[in-house]
């Protein structure tokens, strides 16, 4: 059975570059930003999924940001069972790369930055937090790539990446590896981790907005400004067909604002200003 200790909650700077771009059109680097956020989350949820397919007992800690030795370290999913802790960095890129000295290029040369390196820094500060928390047990790291349409070329025979065509049996080894049950140490080890959870990023990149430049309007689902106000109690979308009751549209648009503008006090004539109905 899994049980998951820390959910993988909402991306902050995802969920609100998702918002302004709707409102207006963002910077080429906010936009490669959101469009990168948007396929990492994507990957993330995906095996997480494969994750609750687990039978033994395990838990589960997402999207982790931890200090040790005043240096922050960042997990995608940690995995604990009996026996060992899993540490996982999942990457959704596509295409074709090659892998030369450790360094990892896409196809066309350019290099970007190994995973490998950042699992292994970040296996090697947390155990040094697990010595802070007296906890001795074995940790494992591993790289995903989630996606089928990935390819690296001259990858390690034993290395600790896993491709898409190898989730199925891994998943099955996790499985096989693991105890039927945790212990009541490794439950508190557990909700430990998720206490000493640091929820304010200092690496996220938001960008600067203001009220006045935003286009105004409430969100479809579709993702577009084009609700027309039908002067019932519905909206009707000019883009896509859909048809919203008008009370929750607004309710879901203030609360798009209070995400916003946290700042900014809520008035009638505000909100009305927001949602243009």
């Amino acid at each position: 059975m899994v049980i998951v200790i820390k959910p993988r909650g909402e991306n902050i700077e995802l969920e609100l570059l998702r918002s302004l771009r709707v409102h207006k059109k963002l910077e080429e680097e906010d936009e490669n930003n959101y469009v990168s956020l948007e396929k990492g989350w994507a990957g993330e949820k995906q095996f997480d999924q494969l994750l609750l397919g687990l039978t033994n007992e395990c838990l589960i800690l997402n999207d982790l940001l931890l200090k040790v030795n005043n240096t922050l370290f960042q997990i995608d999913s940690l995995l604990i069972t009996q026996k060992k802790i899993f540490i996982f960095e999942v990457k959704n890129y596509e295409g074709d790369y090659y892998i030369k000295d450790g360094r990892l290029h896409i196809i066309n040369g350019k290099e970007i930055k190994n995973p490998l390196i950042q699992i292994s820094r970040s296996e090697s500060l947390f155990r040094q937090l697990l010595q802070e928390l007296k906890f001795n047990v074995p940790v494992e790291s591993h790289v995903i790539f989630i996606n089928p349409e990935f390819f690296l070329y001259e990858a390690p025979v034993n290395g600790s990446y896993v491709f898409h065509a190898q989730l199925g049996r891994f998943i099955k080894k996790l499985d096989a590896g693991a105890a039927s049950r945790v212990s009541d140490g490794h439950i508190d080890l557990a909700h430990k981790l998720a206490s000493l959870h640091i929820t304010k990023n200092p690496y996220s990149r938001l960008p600067d907005y203001t009220y006045e430049e935003l286009e105004k309007g409430i969100v479809c689902k579709c993702g577009c400004l084009g609700y027309e106000d039908t002067k019932g109690q519905t909206l009707f979308c000019k883009k896509c067909g859909f048809v919203e009751d008008k009370e929750l549209a607004v309710l879901r648009s203030v609360e798009e604002f209070r995400f916003l503008f946290p700042e900014k006090r809520i008035t009638v004539d505000v909100i009305y200003n927001w949602c243009k109905v």
